[in-house]
Formats: C-alpha cells, sequence, structure tokens
C-alpha cells in the first residue's frame, strides 16, 4: 500500500529565495537539503515587486501565478502572454528572467524539476474529476477552501494550499478529485 501524506500549509517552511529578492514556503521536495541536491521541488512564493527571478541551472520550471492580478515574465528577452490566475507556464531554469507585476504584490506556485531525473506532467482540474496516474510521485495541490481527493478509495480532505503527496508508487492509481487542485504526476528515469 502506497504511502500517502497530507501536508499542510500552515507547517510549511518559508525560505528566502536564492538571489535574496523575497521568500518562499517549501511544500515539498525529493531529497537534499537548502536549493541544492533535489530531483524535485514545490514552492509556494511572495513576489512583492518586479525583478529578476533566481536561476537553477539543469532544471526546468512550471509557475503558475495563485493570488493577485498577475504578471509578465521576460525568458531570455522574449516576453510572454500575461500570466493570470491558474494559468500556467514552463521555462528553462537557465533562462535569464525578470517579472513585471500587473497589478499589486502576487503568490505564485512553482514547480522545478530536473528533467535528466523526472519526466513531469502538470495540469489544474477544477469541479469533479476522476483519471488513473502510473506516476511514481503524484501531488495535489488544493486552491479550494475544501477539496476531497480520493487516492485508490481512500478520501482525504484538504484545505487551501494544503498538499496531498504519494510516493514510490509502482501500480495504476485511481484518482478522484473534488474542488479546484493543480495535479503534478512525476515519473523517475531510474
Amino acid at each position: 500500500m502506497n504511502e500517502l501524506k497530507v501536508l499542510r500549509a500552515k507547517d510549511y517552511p518559508r525560505m528566502p529565495w536564492k538571489n535574496g529578492g523575497g521568500s518562499t514556503e517549501e511544500i515539498s521536495r525529493d531529497a537534499g537539503t537548502g536549493l541544492d541536491g533535489f530531483g524535485w521541488r514545490l514552492s509556494i512564493a511572495d513576489i512583492g515587486e518586479s525583478g529578476g527571478f533566481s536561476t537553477f541551472a539543469g532544471y526546468e520550471r512550471i509557475i503558475t501565478v495563485l493570488q493577485g492580478d498577475g504578471m509578465t515574465l521576460s525568458v531570455d528577452g522574449q516576453n510572454t502572454r500575461p500570466l493570470l490566475p491558474l494559468d500556467p507556464f514552463a521555462f528553462s531554469g537557465e533562462s535569464k528572467v525578470t517579472c513585471a507585476l500587473l497589478g499589486g504584490a502576487i503568490r505564485d506556485f512553482n514547480l522545478i524539476y530536473a528533467p535528466q531525473r523526472y519526466r513531469a506532467r502538470l495540469q489544474w482540474l477544477a469541479g469533479e474529476q476522476r483519471f488513473f496516474s502510473e506516476a511514481s510521485t503524484l501531488l495535489v495541490f488544493s486552491v479550494s477552501e475544501q477539496s476531497d481527493v480520493s487516492v485508490d478509495h481512500r478520501v482525504q480532505p484538504l484545505g487551501l494550499h494544503d498538499c496531498l503527496q504519494l510516493e514510490a508508487n509502482d501500480g495504476l492509481l485511481d484518482v478522484t478529485i473534488k474542488g479546484l487542485c493543480c495535479v503534478i504526476e512525476l515519473t523517475s528515469r531510474g
């Protein structure tokens, strides 16, 4: 039986950004300490003003605005579309990235992963959705005040910004989500 963990938003440790320009609440990671050695890392960042992003050479990033008006990114000199809440955007961790806020401060949700170590799939699901997954790691992040996540008929209630984590899966998972959630499927390339 796979181990299901529920990570509560109130327990996420806060850490400074790599470039010192803000702070992050770390939700989870597969390994390593500080800002080194992980294969994947999930976090929430608070961005109070426009400015540069930290670089993560050897990693891919998927960012989604959670709260606030949104932002536009400049990635290696190319401006993105306006990134509005719950509109994910992927880019290389090696890129030179700056953000311009569209209004006031925002909170964003970040997946950073090493593509040579993991295949990643990220999707936002609303309402009641059922799917099957063979991912070795499954993460379900709630942006509803109340979401219910069922994995192989084991139901876990999640509050706002709580995250369900299942590791070391080696079978086909039957997953049902009720609420607004981000589902991340990570499969080890090893």
